[in-house]
């Protein structure tokens, strides 16, 4: 299903059903993914056997598969891959890498969605926990930024959202600490695989925590530190 801002999902009747059949609170998190022509071969290659390790991992998590839901938003052009959706219904695509990187109006797109579907869960009486944003790219922004920086520090001000950036090799990173308001992380190699094992793993421990109706009365949850020496990550 295509996303549309000026349609509602009740339109279709969609939302009441799936609430129906699956109560449960929610956690969204939107993928933020590079898919600019400079993530050919390899580093796409990877990208897209991690987001089918990604699916896995979830499904094997029995809270994870009911409450966790997954939207996909592409840039190069910026595109909505995949709508949210839960866990079990999740179909991993198959990304090419092409154009450049907008990343700005990526990051709109995304909270743009977030919010569209917080108004879903608030017409239905579904709780929710705080939205997760994670931003993957390997360059620097081809398009005006700012605006959505400033979203992304008021969303993290006011407890609404969480921002993560993880810069593959050859990222801008001095950009994204300035998108980010927690310090960006950048992959080692291209370790796809072992960081989407990690988000799963994070997401299926908050799924299990109180939501807290996405505000900062939710539990708050510890997650394993992806930067150790055996880590998928380093610092900047």
């Amino acid at each position: 299903m295509s996303y549309d801002p000026q349609v509602p999902f009740q339109a279709t009747g969609f939302a009441l059903a799936e609430f129906a059949e699956n109560p449960e609170p929610r956690c969204p998190c939107v993928l933020l993914l590079d898919t600019s022509a400079s993530m050919g071969g390899q580093p796409i290659t990877e990208l897209n056997a991690g987001l089918v390790a990604f699916k896995d991992e979830l499904m094997a998590d029995p809270m994870a598969v009911k409450r966790v839901e997954v939207g996909i938003v592409g840039f190069g052009p910026v595109r909505t891959v995949t709508d949210f959706t839960t866990a079990d219904v999740f179909q991993p695509p198959h990304l090419s890498a092409t154009g450049d990187t907008p990343m700005g109006a990526a990051i709109e797109r995304a909270l743009d969605m977030i919010e569209a579907r917080k108004a879903v869960y608030k017409q239905n009486g579904v709780s929710y926990y705080r939205p997760w944003v994670f931003l993957l790219t390997d360059g620097a922004p081809t398009d005006a930024w700012a605006n959505a920086a400033t979203r992304i520090r008021e969303g993290e001000a006011t407890k609404k959202l969480m921002f993560f950036a993880v810069g593959v090799e050859g990222a801008n990173m001095q950009i994204l600490s300035q998108i980010a308001t927690r310090d960006p992380l950048k992959l080692k190699g291209v370790r796809f695989r072992d960081l989407f094992s990690w988000l799963s793993s994070s997401l299926g421990s908050v799924s299990r925590s109180n939501p807290g109706n996405g505000s900062d009365t939710a539990e708050v949850v510890a997650f394993s530190n992806p930067v150790t020496p055996n880590g998928w990550a380093s610092t900047a």
